[in-house]
């Protein structure tokens, strides 16, 4: 067995030879400094953070597709550079197998096999295309050239490269277990709704958040364009979003729908208004993920321009939370999820380093550190009395189970999706990770999910802030989360 493996490592290294010496005897010609100069760009996936700050600027695909590549980069480079390397220590080429014009001035000194270069490259790509084909046949012809620069600038092997995209690819692909594909199909409902027709946005009243999304993106001028009869109105943010458009409609008098273009926290409370005035509502997705529109099924301005000139309309339902506190009593509606436990404390952490960093980091670095500080909430869950992590509460059931939920196929269950992590077992974290890792949470102790139409938490130990749409709320000790069925009018063809 030895001697076939050791005879099989000769071919593999007989071949690379061969295929270093034809790829040296290639003539001169400009792609040497662009290959040399690709190779560099990708030194530790700068090129790939490049790309997938250029997708992020697209709402849909594209930008889901850079997040998943972001995490498949981080996947892959983790197996390459952490197991692989020091697992299969190998030479690198000889500077001399290939002309000195083409050599790296500052040539690697880790392991050659496998090629982390090449792995990072395959991981992004794939990882894009499986949410972007259309992305995807211009990330990958990049992703290529990088994997052959290694080979053209003499720092890797053929094989090295080989297995090292083979490890992208297979990284890639597995982000799937963890992290289903969105197939798209909007959130069905058999509810339908009478609403007006808006030509021209005529008696509408649309808040417009320009601050939402992605920096220098403001809607303003699609909204214009699309319904330039329309009042616009922009967040104070001296003002509740909620008192501001409310003062603003009794004022004007005469509305007969409410417009928004923002994120979901801006929806949100739009939304809210909309439904406590049985107003219809037009969305415009504006935001930086757009979870809402995704799931109702609008995709654009051109598409909620169309549903508002011909008046089709469906109703959908809203959650809402009761907040008892020192202060009083205090209601919020959410359009997707609440929280209590660690996601609160992230976001407020979240908010005060966006002051002096971009959105992205400051929301990692607000994750890590609120995952290592956490602490557990004792808690009565519909008078049962318990400890939790954390607690996830969705406006409608989601899909998949498990802890990665992504998508609505209906949007009228009456039913919220309740799903918290146990603290009051043994190594309830590790037990939840692994149950994570092996997709086996359905069989955990320490991760549950229900769907209840309500559902009471009382907290024994102090109070807390909720957070509702990514948005923090006051504090309390006491939650009463219910679904709200058929409480939004909305605008979808």
């Amino acid at each position: 067995m030895a001697h076939q493996l050791i005879r099989t490592f000769r071919r593999v290294g007989r071949t690379d030879r061969a295929l270093m010496r034809r790829s040296a005897s290639l003539p001169v010609s400009r792609a040497d400094d662009a290959l040399m100069a690709l190779s560099r760009s990708a030194n530790k996936s700068r090129l790939w953070w490049g790309v997938a700050a250029l997708l992020a600027t697209r709402k849909g695909a594209a930008r889901r597709g850079a997040l998943r590549g972001v995490v498949a980069i981080a996947g892959a480079s983790a197996v390459a550079n952490l197991v692989g390397k020091p697992l299969f220590p190998r030479r690198r080429p000889a500077e001399e197998e290939v002309p000195m014009h083409r050599r790296l001035r500052k040539r690697p000194t880790s392991s050659s096999f496998p090629s982390g270069h090449s792995a990072s490259a395959a991981a992004f790509a794939t990882a894009v295309t499986m949410e972007s084909p259309r992305a995807g046949l211009a990330v990958i012809p990049v992703a290529l050239a990088v994997a052959y620069s290694r080979v053209h600038t003499g720092v890797h092997w053929p094989s090295d490269v080989g297995v090292g995209l083979g490890i992208g690819v297979g990284v890639g692909l597995a982000t799937r277990h963890w992290w289903p594909l969105h197939d798209d199909v909007p959130g069905r409902t058999a509810h339908d709704a009478d609403a007006p027709e808006m030509v021209d946005g005529d008696d509408m009243l649309a808040v417009v958040n320009p601050n939402s999304g992605v920096a220098g993106q403001d809607p303003t001028e699609d909204v214009r364009f699309a319904w330039p009869k329309a009042t616009l109105l922009y967040p104070d943010p001296q003002q509740d979003l909620r008192a501001q458009l409310e003062a603003e409609i009794d004022a004007r008098g005469t509305v007969r729908a409410l417009g928004v273009a923002g994120g979901d926290g801006t929806v949100a409370a739009v939304a809210a208004v909309a439904a406590e005035r049985d107003l219809p509502l037009a969305l415009v997705p504006a935001g930086t993920l757009n979870h809402f529109a995704r799931d109702v099924g609008v995709s654009s301005m051109p598409e909620a321009d169309a549903a508002t000139e011909v008046g089709n309309a469906v109703r959908v339902d809203l959650g809402e939370v009761e907040i008892e506190g020192a202060d009083g009593t205090a209601h919020r509606w959410f359009v997707n999820t609440a929280s209590l436990g660690g996601y609160p404390e992230m976001v407020r952490l979240r908010e005060k380093l966006q002051q002096r960093h971009p959105k992205w980091p400051s929301a990692a670095i607000a994750l890590a550190r609120t995952l290592r500080h956490a602490k557990p909430l004792t808690v009565r869950l519909n008078g049962k009395r318990t400890q939790v992590w954390l607690l996830f509460v969705g406006n409608g059931t989601y899909a998949p189970k498990g802890f990665a939920p992504s998508r609505r196929p209906a949007l009228d269950t009456g039913l919220l999706d309740i799903r918290y992590l146990r603290a009051d077992l043994p190594y309830s974290r590790a037990r939840f990770l692994l149950a994570m890792i092996t997709r086996s949470l359905a069989a955990s102790h320490v991760y549950h999910e229900l769907d209840l139409p309500e559902l009471d938490v009382e907290l024994l130990d102090g109070n807390r802030r909720v957070a509702t749409d990514g948005e923090v709320g006051p504090l309390g000790n006491r939650f009463r989360f219910r679904s709200r069925p058929s409480a939004l009018t909305l605008y979808r063809l």
